[in-house]
């Protein structure tokens, strides 16, 4: 399984990158301005790879704002979220920030207000060595070696209208193509990530992602898909059983890519790139706040999309975390959005302290011990009918990992009031203990996590008795999501 499906998100909205990862003065900021305490969290996380710097803010980005001496970078306009960019933190604080921590860079480029030859520039900065302009002039700003980012995203979400300098499906299989040539023989050893669709809601959803592979299906190594996850109607049920609308999301890209191999008539697989997806809510600060009433309008780094996440949100958070897991074949990198204050698993107080909010645990349960070989297994499991259709009442993904000789799994329980018992029937393991159950359960589905009360909701390890030891079973309580580790000896 590639590890860059344990990926997160930074874009320079709100407060993630400013009082989130980079706060100089904080007590914990080391010489760089990093917050040692957002990092230890992210190291905890087991965030593997990163996207940067955008999101809706990159499509009216020049990179070279955040380059350079920091008292000599301009203050900007962002357009995407109506606040002021101060460019402090740029592609070199970002680069050094990832190189510090062990996180692998996924870097963006400009599509809307951007040009391809801007986009063959920009990776001359980060990826030659030395001998031109732009390569000697990051040596003059401190950065001798090349940072050899390898991983590059051909624009955001550019079938949405509110994307700045939006582009219809065609103009942007156009754009696309000439900025892929051009960044290719920059560097021919890079991978590249075009857009698909936004969300499974967007009109032009499939067809977009249609017309996107059929025109740059050799220029490209991953297709990119993001979508976001709502309690939509109040129903506790159907929100629980969201993992089946991604499965649904996921299906259909996946068979949008297939069409479009056997159209071109190419021997490779697409791979997708789910690298947007969290749970979100926009009930809390509605968009009008913003784009209307003029909220925050044009403030550096204001609170923006500050959700503070319940109990309820991170079982359905784990649900969705075992379908990528289940489809990994195809969605190789995903990108949970975002990492820090903004829609985030991690909170701060500009200053103060940083706290686990509830969808930290999954992440951090399934990044840490979800490392090997994804597994396909046979369950018997009841259905319900749901928003999205038929949901299994248990949702759960298997990883074996064969250094440690042991299958981690991994399983929501959405029974509202029932526990579930599972068995194992894994002979082809040879012989297998079930050695640690540990779950993510409570009695308040809207329980939080506060800096008054930062471990209001954390996992605990349950107690197995010796009956549940020798049959190879495990129970799990209703309304919870839970990590089986088992032993094997092959």
């Amino acid at each position: 399984m590639n590890l860059a499906l344990y990926g997160s998100f930074v874009e320079h909205m709100g407060r993630a990158v400013y009082s989130g990862i980079y706060e100089p003065g904080h007590d914990t900021a080391e010489e760089n301005g990093f917050r040692s305490d957002v990092a230890q969290l992210v190291r905890e996380l087991g965030v593997t790879t990163v996207r940067y710097p955008g999101g809706n803010f990159l499509s009216g980005y020049n990179w070279r704002d955040g380059i350079g001496p920091k008292k000599e970078r301009p203050v900007r306009l962002d357009y995407a979220w109506l606040t002021k960019e101060t460019n402090q933190f740029g592609i070199d604080e970002f680069a050094t920030w990832c190189e510090k921590y062990q996180i692998q860079p996924m870097i963006a480029v400009n599509m809307g207000t951007g040009t391809p030859q801007e986009a063959g520039y920009f990776i001359e900065y980060c990826n030659i060595a030395k001998g031109t302009t732009l390569s000697d002039l990051r040596r003059q700003y401190g950065r001798e070696a090349p940072y050899n980012f390898k991983l590059w995203c051909l624009g955001n979400e550019m079938d949405g209208q509110w994307q700045t300098c939006h582009l219809d499906a065609h103009d942007y299989v156009k754009k696309a193509r000439e900025t892929a040539k051009i960044m290719r023989w920059v560097d021919p050893d890079i991978q590249l990530v075009a857009c698909g669709s936004s969300n499974s809601m967007q009109q032009t959803f499939p067809e977009w992602d249609r017309l996107v592979l059929e025109g740059l299906y050799e220029h490209i190594d991953f297709l990119s898909c993001h979508h976001y996850f709502e309690n939509r109607n109040g129903n506790t049920t159907d929100y629980l059983a969201s993992f089946v609308q991604m499965e649904n999301f996921i299906r259909t890209i996946v068979a949008t890519a297939d069409y479009a191999k056997a159209k071109v008539g190419s021997k490779k697989d697409m791979m997708i790139s789910f690298d947007e997806w969290n749970i979100w809510s926009n009930e809390s600060e509605p968009w009008d706040d913003y784009f209307k009433n003029g909220k925050h309008r044009f403030e550096v780094a204001p609170p923006i999309l500050e959700q503070r996440y319940t109990l309820l949100d991170a079982l359905v958070f784990s649900g969705l975390m075992c379908t990528l897991i289940n489809h990994c074949n195809r969605v190789q990198m995903a990108s949970l959005a975002q990492l820090v204050n903004v829609i985030a698993p991690i909170f701060t107080k500009p200053g103060g302290e940083a706290i686990r909010q509830t969808i930290f645990w999954p992440f951090q349960m399934v990044s840490q011990h979800g490392r090997g070989k994804a597994l396909k297994f046979f369950d018997n499991v009841p259905q319900i009918d749901t928003l999205y259709g038929n949901a299994k009442i248990v949702q759960s993904a298997a990883v074996y990992n064969e250094e440690e000789k042991q299958i981690a799994f991994f399983t929501l329980n959405t029974e509202l009031k029932q526990s579930v018992e599972v068995s194992f029937h894994l002979e082809d393991f040879g012989q297998t203990t079930v050695t640690e159950h540990i779950t993510l359960q409570g009695k308040d589905l809207q329980a939080r996590n506060t800096f008054a009360h930062p471990n209001a909701v954390v996992p605990r390890k349950v107690h197995m008795s010796p009956d549940e030891l020798s049959r190879g079973a495990i129970t799990l309580p209703p309304m919870s999501f839970n990590m089986v580790i088992i032993k094997t000896s092959r």
